[in-house]
């Protein structure tokens, strides 16, 4: 694979969208941050992980590449990136890459070999849960993206503005209730459901419960090296219950993750 020519068709692609849209810049940097993050991370999946070939990685690259493309669409159409009030970015992704008209794909990778496990991996990267219809490879390469994915979106948090991310404003954020449901997701260690998040500070748990269930040791390696996440959890809040609960939530979190 020549990285050289997806880096360029990349950049042409994004090229046609309004390059002042914060929204634009935000998903043209955290998507070239996470193909790094893939490159770091496949290469590290030896015998006791995933055992990845030297030529994987450059897959596992590409499919950071391609993660959201969807997004520009999303942004153009909506000016969102929330999928329920819009489409699932995922989904108009695969339409983007896919459509007969375009051929888009085979600008970034003239081999059309790896062409189903692309569509999987991308389809299904913001999934809840991945399928158990999988077969093994194809769900290695998911989690790789899914850790690269999930690591740099905690980054985001802390150096974009919320506005930009979630569509609230920082004092929504600051003034935010926490819902029961998304509370007890926390502390069960797992991510959290989107249709049970109500307020804009659930959706930042959310991001937070990322963190429980990154597959690989190389993933948690970043993530507390990078600490983000630490900087996620110190967010101040006006809101009394919810700065009190932050604070617990902190000191569990810290104590598992040894962090």
């Amino acid at each position: 694979m020549d990285r050289q020519r997806a880096q360029a068709t990349f950049n042409e692609y994004v090229s046609a969208y309004d390059p002042h849209n914060p929204r634009i810049a935000l998903k043209v940097a955290h998507t070239l941050r996470v193909a790094q993050l893939c490159d770091i991370i496949a290469k590290a999946c030896g015998p006791d992980e995933a055992n990845l070939a030297n030529k994987d990685v450059d897959l596992a690259w590409l499919c950071g590449i391609l993660h959201d493309i969807g997004r520009f669409e999303q942004v153009r159409r909506y000016d969102t990136f929330n999928d329920a009030m819009s489409v699932s970015h995922a989904t108009l992704g695969i339409e983007v890459l896919f459509a007969s008209d375009a051929d888009l794909l085979r600008r970034f990778v003239r081999d059309d070999s790896h062409d189903e496990l692309i569509r999987d991996v991308v389809a299904t990267h913001s999934d809840y849960r991945l399928p158990n219809t999988f077969d093994e490879r194809t769900t290695t390469f998911c989690n790789v993206l899914r850790d690269a994915d999930k690591i740099d979106i905690l980054k985001v948090n802390c150096i974009c503005p919320i506005q930009d991310i979630y569509g609230v404003s920082e004092w929504d954020m600051e003034h935010s209730e926490l819902s029961p449901a998304v509370i007890d997701a926390f502390y069960e260690r797992r991510t959290v459901p989107r249709d049970i998040r109500q307020y804009p500070a659930d959706i930042l748990v959310g991001h937070i419960c990322f963190a429980w269930e990154l597959v690989f040791e190389q993933s948690r390696r970043v993530m507390r090296e990078q600490g983000y996440l630490a900087q996620m959890l110190s967010r101040r809040f006006a809101n009394e219950r919810t700065r009190r609960e932050f604070a617990s939530m902190a000191q569990f979190m810290r104590a598992e993750l040894n962090m």
